[in-house]
């Protein structure tokens, strides 16, 4: 990890959410609140909730539970307090490594594409651990290889092709870089976890269109930082490549997009 590999600031957050939500997440979200909905938990604990696309799915599906939202980011979270107004939902700026609740304090602990960005990952389980009640359980998903979802590659190709001599490498070393399911275990296990379970989830979206999906990424997401350490001037220049490249190869205005991830569970 490097000091701008967790930078959701300044544009990034609302493009991220507009761009980046139903392209990526917003699939991944429905599939989450569906799980969780099975466990019927009273008080819910999400980290990394981001813009709030899963705590809004949770919110909906389970209307009646407590949901604690966090976020380390507060620009993050102020985009998701705008998305999900309910009496039943708080959000609060905390580290997923060191959680400000006491223990046994949820039925659930959900995490959405956040466990990637966690420097120390076991110590973040264990937290997730401590803080669930007996019988509780934590359920998180983590991005597949880079190959297995072809827009986020393409987008990674292109970029790396405008910096030939130093290519940004966040998508393959952070979004991407988790993807092992027995490395994940693995981690789970050292953390204190003994029931847990993996599978591979391959969902689709739709892109609204080429130039939102390299708007998202490119611009809505800490990629957009290891672009203007190299040039600021070339933010435009990368979109626009990212959006050619990504129409050369058929992922154009309304195309179906292929995800694959995988979706853990823990007690």
């Amino acid at each position: 990890m490097t000091s701008t590999d967790a930078a959701f600031a300044g544009s990034i957050p609302a493009l991220y959410d507009r761009c980046l939500g139903p392209l990526l997440f917003q699939p991944y979200a429905e599939d989450m609140a569906r799980r969780v909905t099975k466990l019927r938990p009273a008080r819910i604990l999400e980290t990394a909730a981001g813009t709030g696309i899963v705590t809004e799915a949770l919110a909906r599906a389970l209307p009646e539970a407590e949901i604690v939202a966090t976020d380390l980011n507060q620009a993050m979270l102020d985009v998701a307090a705008r998305r999900v107004r309910s009496p039943n939902v708080s959000f609060m700026a905390a580290d997923a490594q060191s959680l400000p609740f006491a223990d046994a304090s949820f039925d659930a602990v959900v995490c959405q594409f956040g466990v990637m960005f966690f420097p120390d990952r076991i110590a973040a389980y264990r937290e997730a651990r401590r803080v669930l009640r007996p019988g509780g359980r934590f359920l998180f998903n983590c991005w597949d290889r880079l190959d297995r979802n072809p827009v986020s590659d393409i987008v990674a190709s292109a970029v790396a092709a405008l910096f030939q001599a130093d290519p940004p490498s966040f998508l393959n070393r952070v979004p991407f870089g988790y993807h092992d399911k027995e490395r994940v275990m693995a981690d789970l296990r050292a953390a204190g976890f003994s029931d847990t379970a993996g599978e591979t989830v391959v969902l689709e979206s739709r892109l609204a269109s080429a130039r939102d999906a390299a708007l998202g990424l490119c611009q809505g997401s800490p990629l957009r930082s290891e672009i203007e350490q190299r040039d600021p001037a070339r933010i435009e220049e990368a979109t626009s490549a990212v959006a050619e490249a990504l129409s050369r190869q058929g992922y154009g205005d309304s195309a179906a997009s292929p995800l694959s991830a995988h979706v853990f569970s823990a007690a």
